[in-house]
């Protein structure tokens, strides 16, 4: 029933249809950057940067979200993906010796983007769809980013095989395009910057705080949160954690399956269908427990079957990469939802995109780093050890731990 209600909430809607449409074109172009660099250059190293070139501006992530809370978001919404259009539309008017410059110019933009879209939408939400939603709403949008990382890739694989990197180029212009159509039909009065209730009135202080702090006043209040702070942080430390299961993933097939690479993507198949699964189920599952219960859950399931890897077996392993992808959305899932139910509107978006930025840049992290700990370390050691931080990690979640510490002072 909640589902239908996000369904039926026409700005939910249309913000969903907005991200499945241009998620399209993103995952589209994420896999047939890399392959057009390759293609071109013959090097790995140039074709692996095109993935750093697009994850760089997440360090910036708290200076780029303030944007979106001196901006109104609607109006950010549709000129960001009007501009991304013809960024990347131009690509197909660059001479060939220059192409692939202009490509990793545009891949950088892509990330700003990616950023800036993120918070402005993230706060748009916030204000608009009701807060018992959230949960949903945050989940049906895992849903539908995992279930374009499935099908967008190998669509923009196949046209780059068959016809050349201009189709995949034209078709992700065309969804960032249709994306900022979608946006604009979006009827939100920003005035007001949305409903005030009893957890988010924002007080003169905090007005002040918003407009001393700069575009970090996001992090101060991450940092100063103590819903947020440990939800954030977890984070954080999963993505570290899963940043070094990635890197360990062709290790896995190799040393523990006894399979070819192209294995590691019927993994990843499992995994993203783990993804899709939890998106559906994370709205009623946040609606009866505590957002740092379902985060602890998530987070151990994740931290098992990591762990479970190391055992070796097709079987455990298909098993374990389902469980890695129901697992490890939760956490996000649930910081997100705080983020958007606890933050005063007038730091929103910078708030929203410092947690994005903070959860993310560690996989991006882990990713460099762990590939050269699975060089020296083997992975039935490795991946046990990252599970054993991973349980840590989900048992300081654990939502008594809060309580007992709230009930502290009113018992002195």
């Amino acid at each position: 029933m909640a589902l239908g209600a996000v369904v039926r909430d026409r700005t939910a809607l249309l913000c969903l249809t907005g991200l499945l449409v241009s998620g399209f074109g993103t995952s589209a172009m994420w896999l047939t950057a890399g392959i057009w660099v390759k293609s071109a250059t013959g090097s790995d190293s140039l074709a692996a940067l095109t993935v750093c070139a697009m994850w760089a501006p997440v360090l910036a992530g708290p200076a780029i979200g303030a944007v979106a809370d001196r901006v109104p978001r609607r109006l950010l919404l549709v000129v960001v993906n009007l501009v991304m259009a013809g960024l990347v539309g131009s690509l197909l008017l660059v001479g060939p010796g220059h192409r692939i410059g202009a490509l990793f110019a545009v891949l950088v933009a892509y990330g700003a983007s990616g950023v800036l879209l993120d918070a402005a939408e993230a706060a748009l939400v916030a204000r608009a769809v009701d807060a018992r939603l959230l949960g949903d709403f945050n989940g049906l949008r895992t849903t539908a980013n995992e279930g374009m990382k499935l099908l967008a890739p190998l669509a923009g694989a196949g046209l780059f095989t068959r016809y050349g990197a201009g189709p995949v180029v034209a078709l992700d212009a065309a969804t960032f395009a249709l994306a900022a159509l979608v946006f604009a039909r979006l009827r939100v009065r920003e005035t007001a910057r949305g409903r005030e209730t009893a957890r988010t009135r924002e007080t003169a202080r905090t007005r002040e705080t918003a407009r001393r702090g700069g575009t970090a006043a996001g992090i101060h209040l991450l940092r100063g949160s103590p819903v947020l702070r440990p939800l954030v942080y977890a984070g954080a430390l999963t993505m570290l954690l899963a940043g070094v299961n990635g890197a360990a993933v062709y290790a896995v097939v190799d040393e523990t399956l006894g399979r070819p690479p192209a294995y590691a993507g019927v993994l990843y198949a499992f995994q993203g269908a783990g993804s899709v699964a939890v998106g559906l189920l994370a709205g009623p599952l946040l609606r009866r427990m505590p957002e740092r219960a379902f985060a602890a859950m998530g987070t151990a399931v994740f931290a098992v079957a990591v762990g479970a890897r190391a055992l070796g077996g097709d079987l455990v392993a298909l098993v374990a990469s389902t469980a890695i992808g129901a697992g490890l959305p939760c956490v996000l899932i649930a910081a997100m939802t705080a983020v958007q139910r606890e933050t005063p509107d007038a730091v929103l978006g910078r708030t929203a995109a410092a947690a994005n930025s903070l959860m993310t840049a560690p996989n991006a992290m882990a990713l460099a780093g762990g590939a050269g700990l699975v060089a020296v370390v083997d992975v039935r050691l490795l991946l046990p050890a990252a599970a054993l931080v991973g349980l840590v990690t989900a048992a300081r979640l654990r939502p008594w731990r809060r309580k007992r510490h709230e009930a502290g002072p009113a018992e002195a």
